[in-house]
């Protein structure tokens, strides 16, 4: 993989400006088939013996939790398990995690699950032992002193969450708040295919796509944009673009498995650097509103919005195309490689089976507005994008969506 980035730096053309940045991303990283099988000793080596571990309901059923559990115990590890977490968790969840983890003394946090499960153990372990309320913390560089020691085992390959330093929480019926603080970033983050066997192929193309997706606005990004996340966006396409369909195809395809979760990863490591833009501004109302999970609701967005976005950023979807699109072909000018980059990913969409209309979501034309409306509450990510996002262009948006 070292190769693989370096060949991808020394490809910046001599011409490119390199603007000043900063990267930051995980302690460290393990990426390794069976790696779960370890984390006894992963944790003794960092002096964890009271761990608490953040999961849901949907990884107990799929028996991923023994996985984790029986290593930690086999430690001696005297393990607290916290299995409240929800999809896009409120704040109420969250408290209760953190209750557990007073209640325990733990020493150390485990996330095992997918983003919300990894989200709410960052938030854990940021506050169990902190004088801040959670409400405090939302919004960016609001939070203060230390963490608790913090490792990310994710059971699928698309959030990123296991190298990002955001939590998101929903605060309200249909309102969402994120936490956003350097202390959020793990110490480690464990990339075992083996735990992502068990999940469905609609869940896995998904997730598959929403990695994308990451990738795709972190290369297009206006702000933080840089040689590092580019190289990771580039590697990460190319990984999720050449397994996704045997993944989805052959749940148990270890090999597949694996290059997606190190895919998902390095576009995870990209986005947090270079943020996302407007197809998850565009998403988030779609799962506030509507509760379509929240991988797919970018996918839903995301050909509407880079047709958008292509008159300002043709000549980087061209580029992406040739990493995410095994044997693309290129057309004529960067715009004709761009559109055709486009029809590439709603043709993989296709091929997964996944949703590719509004209206099969049973969204009315008629709730555009107000998700246009809400879609602009997103400045945050908005400002991130390519080009500049009116209510009328979101709208616009949608309707090219439904």
């Amino acid at each position: 993989m070292l190769l693989c980035l370096l060949y991808y730096t020394l490809r910046l053309n001599v011409e490119d400006s390199v603007n000043s940045f900063q990267f930051n991303t995980a302690a460290s990283l393990l990426c390794e088939c069976g790696a779960a099988a370890r984390l006894g000793e992963i944790c003794l080596a960092r002096n964890i013996h009271q761990p608490l571990l953040v999961t849901d309901a949907g990884v107990v059923s799929a028996g991923l939790l023994q996985q984790a559990l029986e290593p930690l115990q086999a430690a001696g590890l005297a393990v607290t398990v916290f299995d409240g977490v929800v999809a896009d968790p409120p704040e109420q969840v969250v408290l209760e995690a953190i209750a557990m983890a007073r209640a325990a003394q733990v020493d150390g946090v485990i996330g095992l699950g997918g983003g919300s499960s990894m989200d709410c153990a960052k938030l854990v372990a940021l506050l169990t032992h902190s004088d801040q309320q959670l409400v405090q913390i939302y919004g960016v560089n609001q939070a203060s002193g230390q963490r608790l020691p913090l490792i990310q085992v994710p059971t699928t390959a698309g959030t990123g969450s296991e190298v990002t330093a955001v939590a998101i929480v929903t605060t309200g019926e249909h309102t969402k708040a994120g936490a956003v603080a350097p202390q959020l970033l793990p110490d480690l983050a464990v990339l075992d295919a083996q735990l992502t066997v068990g999940l469905p192929a609609a869940i896995t193309a998904a997730t598959g796509i929403d990695a994308m997706v990451h990738a795709i606005e972190a290369y297009t990004g206006a702000l933080g944009k840089n040689p590092y996340s580019d190289m990771l966006a580039m590697q990460a396409l190319r990984l999720l673009g050449s397994n996704i369909r045997t993944a989805v195809a052959d749940g148990g395809d270890l090999e597949a498995r694996q290059a997606m979760l190190l895919g998902a990863c390095m576009a995870g490591q990209a986005f947090a650097n270079s943020p996302v833009a407007a197809v998850h501004a565009l998403a988030y109302p779609l799962g506030g509103h509507f509760h379509i999970p929240h991988g797919l609701s970018n996918a839903l967005v995301l050909p509407a919005v880079m047709r958008f976005n292509s008159s300002a950023v043709a000549d980087h979807y061209a580029a992406l195309a040739t990493a995410a699109v095994p044997g693309f072909t290129g057309g004529d000018t960067a715009a004709a490689s761009a559109e055709l980059f486009i029809c590439a990913l709603e043709q993989l969409m296709r091929d997964l089976k996944m949703p590719m209309r509004l209206r099969e979501m049973n969204i009315n034309e008629g709730d555009l507005p107000v998700l246009a409306k809400d879609a602009l509450l997103q400045q945050r990510l908005l400002v991130n994008n390519p080009r500049a996002v009116s209510y009328e262009d979101a709208l616009a948006i949608y309707r090219a969506a439904y």
